[in-house]
């Protein structure tokens, strides 16, 4: 496409663009656990169009385009533990064992015959971390057991051995028991040592994780079991450690990342001589937040190289780490987001973006990166691509950290003395971080005139423990100062208009949203996607991963009622004087549905413009194409008709979608 040298002079949020809604779902999937096993890749591809379906596929090393769809319909490979799953399958030889998303059941798929033979049948029973134990012809895994949560109990979670011989009704063993969580089973070459994490509320993983090595007898009883730190013995309970991601390398001994040094950082432990040594001690992330099962950031290449990725100032880099030397060096690639690194034969295989990628699984091996597949086979034009700008700001007297992304569009600019109109995006979590890969949800504001700010506010990760645990007992506050202030820090440079500062974010995300709405009056409108506004609630209903994280971010519930109260938009809806629209999947475990409702009907009590849209058969995050479609759309609508452009190309669906009411009252 030749584009025009005079720009067309149109109210930002108005201008035509290519990058459309559908591109998020045409020719687009959800990729994720990428596995090397001998001459194959195998990764899981998550199909909008086939409402989410998450499909395991499989290509040739050498032969990457000749793909193979190994899970038929209706099966999905996709683990509900922990409510966001993870680590949903393994490969055993000749078979892949995987969890099926309906019941939540592990089945047996043969790669030769294709049959498929269900292993398990246990109702009330999720499984994660799939392990093959070769020498004894079982499996291992996380079991998270619901059969008592009508009593009032919490899931039960457990490491459990599988006795596939006696399958449909294989028999389960339990391993390990009395933590409240537990992840990351992995056993050692010869069988004879299995290492695993677990962790006791009101900890998350990413705030104190435990590890333990265990011997196991030639049955796979366990014996001598010892608790692995990297922190010295005196003063370990003293100190929180977040262990992340243990692994016996080909040499047998221990390898695990920590943040004791205030970084995660790479650590060996030696189970002979129970040695510990520090890799590579750097200001940088070894590791990200444990929020599914199966985050892996290394691997190892053979018995002296480590592929590895870490992040420093919110951008990743692939490294190689000599482990005898403790030598790293930087691989040079075209990306700064990448993640779940997997390695075996002498291969890498991780996820890889940038800013003018979307995300890709990649393989590293004979000091040669190349593509195995795409994300997306929509090709972005890269005139219409707003590059990421690394921008700190000053907020609540410390500093913060975001990505600025300005309006982008060859065929138009602004009307004469116009500023865009801002979307400051809050990542959810709010453990978590932004990333410099392609968004197209991104891309579909800036190439209409929007600008946006995605905003590392304090407590994201990617910047040391410091600052990861800043938000402690101030979650409501210092996010909120921080995405008002990040907003406030565009208006001064002149890149922001301050009468139209749109913000949204989704679950944690939507949390900063609304406090932002309620307790500050830096915006002018607001945009929910399953997000919080009565901390109580959440507190009382949520599920049992997350049900003590607010002790932290918080208070411990009921003591520190009052505080709840006090940061809860849904208790002072009397502050909150701008619009805002919900987006919600009715199926949401973690943020259910009366949150939003509740929002609604105090917005709509105060006449203020408001909209609420539901969607059937959807949970915490959209799967299905309608909804992500009709999300990003109704949301353009929704500030088309607040700020009086015409936002063109919008889906009939989408706008029909979206009731506002009370819009002519005000």
């Amino acid at each position: 496409m030749t584009h025009s040298n005079h720009k067309i002079a149109a109210p930002c949020g108005s201008w035509a663009s290519p990058i459309s809604a559908s591109l998020l779902v045409a020719d687009s999937v959800r990729l994720s656990e990428p596995r090397v096993h001998e001459d194959y890749n195998y990764w899981l591809e998550g199909r909008p169009q086939e409402k989410g379906r998450s499909v395991l596929v499989r290509a040739p090393q050498h032969n990457p385009e000749q793909t193979e769809d190994l899970s038929p319909s209706p099966f999905s490979v996709r683990s509900a533990c922990h409510e966001y799953g993870g680590a949903s399958y393994c490969i055993a030889g000749n078979a892949v064992f995987f969890v099926n998303a309906k019941d939540q059941d592990i089945y047996r798929l043969c790669l030769t015959s294709k049959d498929i033979e269900r292993i398990t049948k246990l109702e009330h029973t999720r499984f994660a971390d799939l392990l093959w134990d070769a020498q004894r012809q079982r499996l291992i895994a996380v079991s998270e057991d619901h059969a008592r949560c009508d009593e009032g109990h919490e899931p039960e979670n457990t490491i459990v051995s599988i006795d596939i011989a006696g399958a449909p009704d294989a028999r389960t063993t339990t391993l390990f028991s009395g933590a409240d969580f537990y992840s990351n089973p992995c056993l050692s070459p010869d069988g004879k040592n299995l290492s695993y994490l677990c962790w006791h509320h009101p900890n998350m993983p990413w705030d104190a994780t435990e590890c333990y090595v265990v011997q196991l007898d030639d049955q796979g009883g366990v014996k001598n079991q010892r608790r692995v730190s990297a922190i010295d013995t005196p003063t370990l309970e003293a100190q929180q450690e977040s262990i992340f991601q243990p692994s016996f390398g080909p040499d047998g001994n221990l390898y695990f990342v920590s943040d004791c040094s205030d970084w995660w950082n790479l650590y060996r432990y030696s189970l002979d001589t129970e040695k510990l040594d520090a890799l590579q001690p750097m200001e940088a992330e070894f590791a990200t937040p444990q929020w599914v099962f199966g985050m892996s950031c290394y691997g190892f290449l053979n018995n002296n190289t480590i592929a590895c990725c870490y992040t420093q100032d919110g951008r990743w880099q692939l490294g190689e780490l000599d482990i005898d030397t403790k030598t790293l060096k930087n691989i040079e690639s075209p990306y700064d987001d990448i993640s779940m690194i997997n390695c075996a034969e002498g291969r890498a295989l991780f996820f890889a973006a940038n800013s003018q990628s979307a995300s890709q699984l990649c393989q590293w091996q004979n000091q040669t990166i190349r593509q195995v597949c795409t994300s997306s086979s929509s090709d972005i034009e890269p005139e219409y691509i707003s590059a990421p700008q690394a921008l700190s700001f000053a907020a609540g007297g410390e500093t913060a950290h975001g990505f600025y992304y300005a309006p982008c569009n060859p065929e138009y600019q602004a009307m004469p003395d116009e500023k865009a109109p801002l979307i400051a995006l809050c990542h959810g979590g709010p453990t978590g971080a932004t990333e410099t890969a392609l968004s197209v949800k991104i891309q579909f504001w800036t190439s209409r005139g929007f600008a946006v700010f995605d905003i590392n506010y304090r407590g994201s990760t990617g910047y040391g423990r410091p600052y990861r645990d800043s938000l402690k007992g101030q979650w409501g506050i210092k996010d909120v100062e921080d995405v008002c202030a990040g907003a406030q820090f565009l208006v001064d440079k002149g890149l922001a208009d301050p009468e139209r500062l749109c913000i949204k974010g989704g679950s944690a995300g939507g949390y900063t949203v609304l406090a932002a709405l309620t307790f500050a009056e830096t915006f002018a409108a607001g945009a929910s996607h399953y997000g919080i506004g009565d901390l109580e609630t959440l507190a009382r209903d949520t599920h049992k991963f997350e049900a003590r994280y607010l002790d932290s971010m918080v208070g411990p519930y009921p003591g520190a009622k009052e505080i709840y109260q006090q940061r809860s938009p849904i208790n002072h809806v009397e502050q909150l004087n701008c619009p805002a629209i919900f987006f919600q999947g009715l199926e949401d475990k973690v943020v259910p549905p009366n949150q939003a409702e509740a929002m609604l009907e105090a917005l709509n009590n105060k006449k203020l413009p408001v909209a609420y849209v539901p969607f059937e058969g959807e949970g915490h995050g959209f799967r299905g194409a309608e909804a992500i479609v009709t999300a990003l759309e109704g949301e353009l609508y929704f500030y088309s008709r607040l700020f009086d452009f015409n936002a063109p190309d919008l889906e009939a669906d989408s706008i029909n979608a979206v009731n506002i009411l009370n819009l002519e009252t005000n």
